[in-house]
């Protein structure tokens, strides 16, 4: 696969299917967690609401990974009795957002501050915070990094596209090192993919079952 630094629609797609791809090989219960593209129309009002609040619409790439899969739903294990693996939580940085999720949590209150770093030219990707997200990563056209809304709301981008993390996490998966992206590393359990940090893992009951895929 092309190795991306300036991503496009046409790049974020291609490296989508390969990721996706390898889901349905090995990991169909996180791939079956995909959500059917959200339609024209949905992003369409997206993108007018950014251009009407904030003065610029949504980020190509982030656009064109809605139209392939509007978000995720978790899928029931029914081994997992105490409910911590999420089976759409199969990227590092956690769950992808639906568009109507990630414009609310974007834009400022009705005629409130823009809370977002001065006004950052980004959109919400991606959150391990599902309950009350407060952080994850940002998609913009600077590239992807995080986001906090407690601490510093942007940082500085980590990778120059969405196109360049999707790849990262696909050449993790495919050829390694397991810890390319950090201590947490992708392991498999219930088919599902999960990222977790063998010398310090998140899972409880969970771990015993999970399995590095290196």
């Amino acid at each position: 696969m092309a190795d991306h630094q300036n991503g496009t629609a046409e790049s974020v797609t291609e490296v989508w299917h390969a990721l996706t791809n390898w889901l349905a090989a090995h990991a169909p219960v996180s791939h079956a967690s995909l959500l059917p593209p959200a339609t024209d129309d949905e992003l369409a009002a997206v993108d007018a609401r950014l251009r009407d609040r904030l003065g610029y619409g949504l980020p190509a790439e982030l656009a064109a990974l809605w139209r392939l899969c509007g978000g995720v739903r978790h899928q029931v294990i029914e081994a997992d009795e105490e409910g911590e693996v999420g089976s759409g939580a199969f990227l590092p940085g956690g769950v992808l957002f639906a568009p109507s999720e990630a414009l609310g949590l974007r834009l400022p209150a009705e005629g409130g501050h823009d809370g977002w770093g001065g006004g950052a030219r980004v959109v919400p990707w991606l959150t391990r915070d599902e309950a009350g997200p407060l952080q994850g990563h940002y998609a913009g056209d600077i590239g992807v990094g995080r986001w906090n809304l407690v601490d510093e709301p942007v940082s500085e981008p980590a990778y120059p596209s969405a196109t360049a993390y999707l790849e990262a996490v696909h050449r993790t998966l495919t050829e390694g090192p397991a810890g390319l992206m950090g201590s947490d590393v992708p392991g498999l359990v219930w088919g599902c993919l999960v990222w977790d940090d063998p010398e310090n893992p998140g899972l409880d009951e969970a771990f015993e079952h999970w399995a590095p895929v290196h």
